[in-house]
């Protein structure tokens, strides 16, 4: 059962932030994606954007990168219920662009404090422009499938696990095998993890 606590605290951010967060990307957005999911989960995952049917949903990850995502947390063992998803740009910015580095800045604070409500054990990032924040100076191509721990001043010791964003196999089929293959990794770094405690 989820710590209500938890998705109380998730609730109030969120209505704050969505009257708060400075992103220039909610002039053109139909509405936030905060996220989605356990407020009490092990593992959270953190996208890049919404796109455009997250956006018409109020939702992360409802389309088709959703439709891959929950396959492979099928093939762990995992459904939706059981993680938190988000992303790093709370609005989707227009025709799918990459979100820029002003537009990711001005949500981080957003993304930060929802990391510090949940206190997941793991963070998955998903593609690159999530991984750049939290794994800076590393290539997604050289470091997808691995795990790295990390120090935030305001959010403090994390656990950050690399993978290619699922709508990056859907536009490359060779890619769905790896990303399967390092999703499979997710439940052996979570266990390692659960042995340190």
């Amino acid at each position: 059962m989820a710590d209500t606590s938890k998705i109380d605290q998730l609730k109030v951010l969120n209505a704050r932030m969505i009257l708060e967060c400075p992103c220039t990307l909610r002039d053109t957005a139909t509405q936030a994606v905060p996220g989605d999911g356990n407020a009490d989960a092990d593992i959270l995952f953190i996208g890049e954007a919404p796109g455009k049917n997250e956006d018409e949903q109020g939702i992360p990850f409802v389309g088709a990168a959703g439709k891959f995502l929950s396959e492979m947390l099928d093939g762990i063992g995992l459904r939706r219920e059981d993680i938190y998803i988000t992303n790093v740009v709370k609005y989707r910015p227009p025709n799918n662009r990459d979100p820029l580095p002003e537009e990711i800045a001005a949500c981080m604070p957003w993304l930060h404090e929802q990391i510090k409500i949940i206190e997941p054990k793991m963070i998955v990032t998903l593609g690159r422009h999530a991984m750049e924040h939290f794994i800076p100076g590393k290539k997604i191509s050289e470091v997808h499938g691995q795990a790295f721990r990390r120090m935030f001043p305001d959010i403090g010791p994390q656990v950050f696990f690399a993978l290619y964003h699922p709508a990056a196999a859907l536009y490359n089929g060779g890619m769905r095998g790896t990303l399967m293959e390092d999703f499979g990794k997710i439940p052996l770094v979570l266990k390692k993890l659960e042995s340190e405690t």
